[in-house]
């Protein structure tokens, strides 16, 4: 079967989807047999909960016909083959590939893809043993104890969300610390908490180029020298992540080089080396196993045509049905764990970066909304921040909860009747079926209207392995999200003007353009 990618309203079933004239009310159907039966495996251990979605049968058969006529499954299996499924940079989309083969031997170059990325992970995980143990040691001949990450963008937010979201489980190997934004304040305040002489630093910037990334790195460099530590040599105190072609690989610069490909995104590079070597130096290349094998979980239930037993892909098609049927247009990410409080950041550049756009994939402009906003914040401290516009706001916006039964750790001292842990689900409960049912109250300062939609991820722990199937499960419900609307979720052409004109401004000249000369003068640049 030819594979075609068309517009999403030019489908006759999605036509059929806006013919549908019957609310579900959730106050009314939000029953404990509903609940029951509306849930899906994810993988890892995990269950996507789609009970408090304002949706019935009759509209998920009509999204089952969605994802039929717009052939998700089958181009799901396409990426998994390694086919160019990238069309504004002409390149193939291989995360899936760092942490399973799913589909068939992707060659590129007369090079087995799925073989490079294994042979990069073995290598990070012979490095890091070396350095667990002592074997690779500092100039100075002392061993190393803390990791500091490089990197802006998907350099940064997936690994940091994902090191800070697994810290607490699992043994501590190595300290680590992240340096992302070019403001100076942000490197100064990782360098006044560290000992560089027993730290590692990994650059991280696939095309070598990336100005704030080399900017924090001669920072960096600069504060190392005016530390004057006896025999320190920087070269031996930072290794590279980076393409096998970037000016950073193989450079007498860096103690080593680990490489990843451009058929990896930075916004989905969190299972590769950009990922890998961080966690793999801070927590054990055992962890990174499971956090990878977690992923593969949710890869391969994302490749069920039953959208029933597709978590991945039903998520992605009810949040089609709020966008572009109910108008709904932001989502909150909203993890009732401590441990995930950088993950709605993660995903805001994932989903965001990926599916805001407004052309489609030939680069003619569609008529129709695609990728919500997003944002979030951990439960419950959201609960005293933003629900007040949740609950009674003039928007109605869609949620994401995500909860465990079990904390990482152990914590069973009751205050009032139950512990801690116990008050954080039953917050999660509480808002779920207040955001659902509402209250009718006539003192309308107190009324709540209900009729909130929101789903539930949840499992037993969040351990490596749930972390991976989670990361996994987004990545995969931004990638059907993408395809549903035929847009190019692999490309991201909307942060490139910023760059191209803040190079003008530092350049300067007579012909710079009048409003950056004006802006230029109010901050003395």
């Amino acid at each position: 079967m030819s594979i075609k990618y068309k517009n999403l309203d030019t489908l006759s079933s999605y036509k059929e989807l806006k013919e549908q004239t019957e609310e579900v009310i959730l106050k009314d159907v939000l029953t404990r047999e509903r609940i029951r039966n509306y849930s899906v495996p994810v993988g890892g251990g995990l269950i996507y909960n789609y009970a408090a979605k304002a949706v019935n049968e009759n509209i998920i058969d009509v999204l089952q016909k969605i994802a039929d006529e717009q052939q998700l499954s089958s181009k799901y299996r396409e990426v998994l083959n390694g086919e160019f499924i990238n069309t504004g940079e002409n390149r193939k989309v291989l995360h899936h590939l760092t942490r399973g083969q799913l589909g068939s031997d992707v060659i590129f170059e007369n090079k087995n893809l799925r073989d490079f990325y294994v042979d990069q992970q073995n290598r990070i995980r012979e490095f890091s043993a070396q350095i667990h143990s002592g074997e690779i040691k500092g100039s100075t001949g002392k061993k190393f104890d803390t990791v500091v990450q490089i990197g802006i963008g998907g350099s940064d937010l997936g690994p940091r969300a994902m090191y800070l979201a697994l810290e607490n489980i699992y043994e501590t190997k190595m300290d680590a610390y992240f340096i992302s934004n070019v403001d100076p304040d942000d490197a100064n305040a990782v360098l006044g908490k560290i000992n560089m002489e027993t730290s590692l630093f990994i650059l991280v910037s696939k095309s070598g180029t990336t100005q704030e990334t080399l900017a924090n790195k001669n920072f960096v460099l600069e504060k190392t020298k005016k530390a004057h530590i006896k025999g320190f040599n920087p070269a031996l105190h930072m290794i590279a992540v980076t393409s096998e072609t970037s000016p950073l690989a193989g450079s007498d610069e860096y103690l080593d080089s680990f490489y990843m490909d451009d058929f990896i995104g930075g916004r989905y590079s969190s299972t590769s080396a950009v990922g890998g070597a961080v966690l793999s130096l801070a927590l054990g290349s055992e962890v990174f196993d499971q956090f990878l094998a977690g992923a593969n979980d949710a890869d391969r239930a994302a490749m069920e045509k039953d959208i029933r037993k597709n978590a991945a892909m039903l998520d992605a098609l009810i949040g089609v049905y709020e966008r572009n049927i109910m108008n709904y247009g932001q989502t909150a990410v909203l993890p009732y764990s401590q441990a995930l409080n950088r993950f709605p950041a993660h995903l805001q550049q994932m989903d965001m970066e990926s599916n805001g756009k407004s052309v489609n994939r030939t680069g003619k402009t569609v008529n129709y909304s695609t990728g919500p906003v997003i944002f979030g914040e951990p439960g419950t401290n959201g609960q005293h921040s933003f629900y007040q516009l949740l609950h009674q706001g003039t928007d109605i916006i869609p949620l994401q909860f995500i909860g465990f039964k079990d904390s990482q750790i152990p914590f069973d001292l009751e205050y009032e009747g139950s512990d801690s842990q116990q008050k954080l689900k039953a917050n999660l409960v509480a808002q779920i079926v207040a955001f659902a049912k509402g209250k009718e109250d006539e003192n309308k300062n107190k009324n709540f209207p209900g009729q909130r939609p929101s789903s539930l991820i949840y499992g037993t722990q969040l351990t490596a392995r749930t972390l991976g199937a989670l990361l996994a499960h987004f990545e995969n419900k931004v990638l059907f999200q993408g395809f549903t609307w035929n847009v190019n979720s692999f490309d991201q052409e909307g942060v490139q003007l910023g760059k191209l004109l803040a190079k003008q401004v530092l350049a300067g000249g007579d012909d710079l353009d009048e409003a950056l000369k004006g802006f230029t003068e109010l901050l003395e640049i």
